[in-house]
Order: C-alpha cells, then sequence, then structure tokens
C-alpha cells in the first residue's frame, strides 16, 4: 500500500492531538474518486469537533479531521460518470462523518462533490464548501428570501457570514451584519448595507422589522435576535443546539424559528460555483498555513477574530 502524509487526531482535546504523520493512502469504491487534495479549508466546526463539543459521536479515534477540500481526481470507483481522472473538484464530503479532509489524498463519493470554479485557484475553493453550503441554504432553501426583503446576517465577517452577505445581496435585499468596528469597512465592501457594532451596541434594541435573521452565534445571542424579526419573520440559526429555547421564545413573540446543519450537496455546490464565475461571489480567505502547521491554524481560529477562512496547503 501506498503511504501519504495527513493529520491524525489522537484524542478529544486541544491542538497538541492533531499529529501530523504518514498513514495508508485511500483507495475508491465502486461510486467514489480519489482525489490529490490541494488544499483543505478550517471551519469553527472543526475546532470545536476536535475539543470534543460538537460531532464526535460520528467519529472514532484516531482520525484524520477535515471536510472542505479542493483537488485533482486521481482516479474513480466502478460506476462513475460524473468525472474523470484529471477533473479539478472542490466539496465537503460526508458531513459530519469523518472525510479525512487533512491529508495529501481523500476517498469520496462522487456526488459529495462538483467541479472546481474554474476562476478560482484550489485555495480558494477549498474555502468555499462548508461556510457557502450553510449560506446557501440557509437563505435560498431554509428562508427562501425574496428581492427587497430585510435581512440580519449575525457574525458577518466569518466564514459564513461573508458569503451570506454575498448571496443576499445578490438575491435583492436589504442587508445588514453584525461584526465588530474593524471589520465594518469589510463587510460593506462585500455589500453589506448596514453594519452594526455588536460589542458596543445592543442589536435587538436598534434593529428592527426584519424578515429574516441568519444565525450564527448561538446563545444568548441568538436568543435576542429574535427580536429584531418582524411579526412572522424567519430566525435561521445554525447554532440552534446552544440556544435550547429558542422555539418556546419564538412562540411567545410571534415569529418563526428554524434550526440548521450543513449537508454534502452537489447541487448546491453548483449553484455556488455559478455564483463565482459570475463575479457574484467571492470568498475571502484571511491566511494559509502549510499542513504540518495545523495547529497554528486551530489556533487562529480559536481566536474568533478571523475574517473570511482559514486553508491548509496540501501539496
Amino acid at each position: 500500500m501506498s503511504k501519504m502524509w495527513a493529520v491524525q487526531q489522537q484524542g478529544w482535546g486541544g491542538a497538541e492531538q492533531l499529529q501530523f504523520t504518514e498513514v495508508e493512502r485511500p483507495t475508491p469504491l465502486p461510486t467514489e474518486v480519489l482525489v490529490r487534495v490541494h488544499a483543505a479549508s478550517v471551519n469553527p466546526v472543526d475546532v470545536y469537533t476536535r475539543e470534543g463539543k460538537a460531532y464526535m459521536r460520528a467519529l472514532s479515534l484516531p482520525h484524520i479531521p477535515g471536510w472542505d477540500v479542493a483537488g485533482v481526481v486521481e482516479a474513480v470507483g466502478y460506476g462513475v460518470t460524473r468525472f474523470k481522472v484529471g477533473d479539478e473538484v472542490f466539496g465537503m464530503p460526508w458531513f459530519p462523518r469523518a472525510a479525512n479532509a487533512y491529508a495529501q489524498y481523500i476517498v469520496a463519493p462522487s456526488r459529495h462533490l462538483a467541479l472546481k470554479p474554474l476562476n478560482v485557484d484550489f485555495i480558494h475553493a477549498a474555502a468555499l464548501p462548508l461556510a457557502g453550503l450553510t449560506a446557501w441554504h440557509m437563505l435560498v432553501e431554509i428562508a427562501k428570501v425574496q428581492p427587497g426583503m430585510r435581512v440580519l446576517i449575525n457574525a458577518g465577517a466569518g466564514g459564513v457570514g461573508h458569503l451570506a452577505i454575498q448571496i443576499a445581496k445578490h438575491l435583492g435585499t436589504h442587508v445588514i451584519a453584525t461584526a465588530r468596528a474593524d471589520k465594518h469597512s469589510f463587510c460593506r465592501s462585500l455589500g453589506a448595507d448596514e453594519v452594526i457594532d455588536y460589542s458596543v451596541t445592543a442589536v435587538h434594541e436598534t434593529v428592527s422589522d426584519i424578515d429574516v435573521v441568519i444565525e450564527l452565534v448561538g446563545g444568548e445571542t441568538c436568543l435576542t435576535m429574535l427580536r429584531t424579526l418582524r411579526k412572522g419573520g424567519l430566525l435561521v440559526s445554525a447554532q440552534a443546539a446552544w440556544a435550547p429555547s429558542l422555539y418556546d421564545e419564538a412562540a411567545v413573540l410571534g415569529v418563526r424559528a428554524s434550526a440548521y446543519l450543513v449537508e454534502p450537496d452537489w447541487h448546491g455546490l453548483e449553484s455556488l460555483k455559478a455564483l463565482v464565475e459570475s463575479g457574484a461571489l467571492q470568498v475571502q480567505v484571511q491566511r494559509v498555513f502549510a499542513l504540518r502547521d495545523v495547529a497554528s491554524a486551530h489556533d487562529l481560529i480559536w481566536q474568533k477574530r478571523v475574517a473570511g477562512k482559514i486553508v491548509l496547503e496540501c501539496l
């Protein structure tokens, strides 16, 4: 068997659990493709899961973390017709089960991947799937936003938030984002019509008559965001697990709430690809780390001051 370099997680806990090591290279089963990974992005859920606070029940130890990837198809399993060897692809396989993205090679079902946008490199393509699908599904499939709606995006400068601003603006909405003052120009450059510094302003006391809230923080913040909605308005939260009284609070206020968790979706990836190729969507990468420096990447995510995305280069 051939070997490859990968990051392996040995236990639940701090970044010291991430070990750069040699492991066996995977082989594609029927309907799967083998991808030579050029880049893999790091998401907050990677860090939470490493700490044992998220989807560790879907994983076993040791395992290779990460879900977002971009690379080149090196082999195809029996029955695969969507791709051929040499195709450049991107995706978020298997979530929340192990996708083994922090590695030089992965295998994945062909329908968990899509052709990479032609006008971006592997670094930017790898930064797109998990955050982009989250923003796309929340806005388009759950909230079904329409032109003229007022949309509030919590944590607008983050990985999901900065993409949600652009998608919401592309859909013709009035976009209000929350971010610290040093991120306001960044959010405005993405299309936000208004930006509020949540660290000095009580957003629910300043903003009202919102049709849709895209909520990305959870906890008490999630609950207070309900108060920005018009009667019958909808809050969609990617962090509803951290706000157990969400539905009761929404009912009292006469608004609606919905939980959301991303899942693999090649149709959604192709929609994101079209937006990127049209110039309507640009993924922002704050910093790129070598695969062996994954602990530093996780530490930067943990600080919660990232604008856009963090990416690992896997070559």
